[in-house]
């Protein structure tokens, strides 16, 4: 797949994160489950959907790689914002676990598929 192809899947990828958080909360809220198991459940399914439409690799090596990199990347994200580096800018850390939860992601997919074209 050529570079930019690559990101402008990423972008997507990156702006679909960070729609999508918000709706994610509100259904998480309205099913009264835990915002973390509504967010990486969301995440995985949106990664499910860039490894089958972008990647097109075997399906359990998809739904493996989805899952585990949406819930590493929250993992990270969570991690990330208790670091209270941005304070100053995002009180609240809400922005800065989006942020963190879609670039962490966004790398994660990249290290996947660099280990997967070295692999052939």
């Amino acid at each position: 797949m050529k570079p930019q192809i690559r990101i402008l899947l990423y972008s997507i990828l990156f702006f679909l994160y960070l729609i999508s958080t918000s709706f994610l909360l509100t259904i998480g809220e309205k099913l009264k489950t835990d915002p973390y198991i509504t967010l990486g459940c969301g995440f995985a399914f949106f990664n499910l959907i860039y490894a089958f439409m972008a990647l097109k690799w075997t399906v359990l090596l998809n739904i493996i790689c989805s899952v585990a990199i949406a819930a590493l990347a929250l993992f990270l994200a969570l991690k990330f914002t208790n670091l209270h580096l941005l304070l100053k800018y995002d009180p609240y850390q809400v922005k800065t676990a989006i942020f963190a939860n879609a670039f962490f992601s966004i790398i994660f997919w990249e290290i996947v598929y660099q280990v997967k074209v070295r692999k052939k």
